[in-house]
């Protein structure tokens, strides 16, 4: 009886013109219990008995996954699973919050929690959930672009790659609903979502109908950075098919990069990806005039270019290698054409792990080669703000430990490239990716 009082007061404040019709459901099945002692759900033809699991031990992501008859109300964020064969009373309650970067609890604390409410089977369920006025006969996948998904690195590797990983097995037969709502990412990853989802993607928080669905997932299934695990997918992907997936979606004509003959005339392309503000090469025109002299074709893509992911996606494809500093446009390496080559600059600071795992480890999945080009204390703009016996470079670990390896390393810090060495690494790498 409480806990059906507590539903209609709490709908009731949520979406006040809607609260009528739940509260005259309950009424009619507080009526019917009160007569027979049992629970009649005027909406549901026979009782169906649903199952919960979840997993809350991986690192990246907690998630549930459900099927039965679900209900779900975004308004409230709240998931009902009615007449649950999983049902324990000390959980009849759990908590989560949909998005994938679980160690950091500062993004997760603007992650929107979602409540899952179970209810045990008749006759033992005394939990009336609110009736249903939408119902799918698809599965639904609700997750949050409310942590780091503007930067495009954090779009691929907290979102784009996990919702592959957890909604591609439908083959667009499933609704997605997204809590903490942005408009700006919704719309750049539209291409994608749409691959992902025939039906256009709701608005979780915003929605006030209680939407009834035959399975549903609650947060995404994340294994790595910018990685798949295939050993840990339902399906087996991989990320040489994830990019698969991509190459469809734009339409790249490229699905493997061949050696070029340095007899025939041609020229490897060369994508280099230019930064300003920070982590900027601040003789970029040097550098590639050098590339270019070693035989390479040379683009330039500039923050304007890499920003309009549907234009660069094809000029990414139609080149052998990308080279930049380590930054979110180096994830564009996901529309190389396979057996193409990443060139990560590593800016000074005891930078190296980081950014291999960022941007090195998760090469080898996807069909690429890892090439890392390594700044040396006469390359950092670093040396022009502190003095060759601070922390910065005395001992860089300690400014780590600070706390301060973004603010300093990566927000203060420019590149101004040693053209004959880089010269000579990029000679070493044209010889290798071409032939006689």
């Amino acid at each position: 009886v409480d806990s059906t009082r507590w539903q209609q007061q709490s709908l009731h404040t949520e979406k006040p013109e809607s609260a009528k019709g739940y509260n005259q459901q309950n009424e009619i099945l507080a009526t019917n219990a009160a007569k027979d002692g049992s629970l009649i759900n005027s909406d549901v033809g026979a009782p169906r008995i649903s199952k919960l699991t979840c997993n809350f031990s991986h690192r990246h992501s907690d998630y549930c996954r459900m099927e039965g008859d679900l209900r779900i109300h975004g308004r409230s964020g709240r998931v009902y699973v009615v007449s649950s064969s999983t049902f324990r009373p000390e959980n009849s309650t759990i908590t989560v919050r949909p998005y994938t970067r679980k160690w950091e609890p500062e993004t997760m604390s603007r992650i929107r929690e979602v409540e899952i409410r179970s209810s045990a089977p008749p006759p033992h369920s005394f939990v009336i959930p609110p009736k249903c006025t939408v119902r799918h006969d698809v599965p639904a996948v609700i997750f949050s672009t409310g942590g780091c998904g503007k930067n495009f690195f954090h779009a691929m590797s907290d979102l784009i790659v996990p919702l592959y990983t957890t909604a591609h097995e439908y083959n667009g037969h499933v609704q997605l609903l997204i809590t903490d709502y942005n408009t700006e990412w919704v719309a750049k990853f539209k291409p994608i979502l749409a691959a992902l989802s025939i039906y256009p993607v709701i608005d979780f928080d915003a929605d006030t109908a209680v939407r009834c669905f035959p399975s549903a997932h609650v947060g995404l299934e994340s294994h790595r950075i910018l990685g798949i695990d295939p050993a840990l997918s339902r399906n087996g992907y991989t990320m040489m098919g994830f990019r698969d997936f991509l190459r469809s979606i734009f339409s790249l004509q490229r699905p493997w990069m061949t050696p070029v003959s340095r007899s025939s005339g041609k020229k490897p392309r060369l994508v280099f990806v230019l930064r300003r503000h920070s982590r900027a090469v601040t003789n970029e025109a040097d550098a590639m005039a050098a590339v270019a002299d070693i035989g390479f074709e040379v683009v330039a893509a500039g923050p304007e270019d890499v920003s309009d992911m549907a234009r660069f996606a094809p000029v990414v494809n139609s080149c052998d290698v990308m080279v930049g500093v380590h930054g979110a446009g180096l994830t564009n390496m996901v529309f190389l054409p396979h057996n193409g080559t990443i060139v990560q600059i590593i800016p000074w600071g005891n930078l190296k792990y980081p950014c291999r795992f960022d941007f090195g480890d998760p090469v080898p999945d996807m069909g690429l080669r890892y090439e890392e080009y390594e700044v040396t204390a006469e390359e950092t703009t670093l040396k022009d703000k502190y003095p060759r016996d601070h922390p910065v470079f005395a001992d860089p670990l300690s400014i780590h430990r600070m706390g301060k390896i973004w603010n300093v390393f990566l927000e203060e810090q420019n590149v101004t490239l040693d053209i004959d060495r880089f010269r000579g690494a990029m000679q070493q790498l044209y010889q290798s990716i071409t032939t006689e």
